[in-house]
């Protein structure tokens, strides 16, 4: 199945999950997240908020850890610090994003990267909603050596994705059943 059919049917079987479902499943992936060795070592996490019934992170964001949040800028990424008493917009997309005023987060102080996904392989390659963006910043080599972890229903961690040579693989699946670690 080619990306554009698999996001679009993966799309709607995300979409279809009820409300009270959807939030179970969203607690105990941050369950697993909140007792895994390599998100609390993490100092300073870059994370995302929730859209099209994504897995739901908000709970997390009280841990104590320095938050940032992407903002899209043109086709990139703008990185800043958020916590729960700053104020949010909404940005491109409509994706909920930290205002251009606060404070910005260098790629040097981030110690973990929570990615968001319509679905993973266990491989690590993720797909998303085909704007490139995670991709071209994952390219960059300051991200080389960086932890990434692709957040996911268990529905959506397949045992193949198609990829393309730009595709950035991550370094674990969190769903929940589990942090699952790539196979490479």
């Amino acid at each position: 199945m080619d990306k554009v059919t698999l996001r679009k049917t993966l799309l709607q079987t995300r979409q279809a999950i009820p409300t009270e479902t959807w939030q179970v499943k969203s607690n105990q992936i941050v369950n697993h997240l909140r007792s895994a060795a390599i998100f609390t070592q993490a100092k300073t996490i870059l994370a995302y908020f929730s859209i099209r019934q994504e897995p739901d992170l908000s709970s997390l964001f009280t841990v104590p850890k320095i938050w940032g949040f992407p903002r899209c800028v043109g086709k990139s990424l703008s990185l800043h610090v958020w916590s729960p008493q700053s104020p949010l917009q909404t940005g491109a997309y409509a994706i909920p994003e930290p205002p251009s005023d606060a404070p910005m987060l260098e790629p040097e102080q981030v110690e973990l990267l929570l990615v968001p996904a319509i679905a993973c392989d266990t491989r690590g390659y993720r797909l998303g909603y085909g704007g490139g963006f995670y991709d071209r910043l994952l390219a960059a080599p300051v991200w080389a050596q960086k932890p990434t972890i692709g957040i996911v229903f268990e529905s959506a961690r397949l045992r193949h994705l198609p990829n393309d040579p730009w595709d950035q693989p991550l370094t674990a699946i969190c769903t929940e059943a589990g942090l699952f670690f790539a196979e490479r």
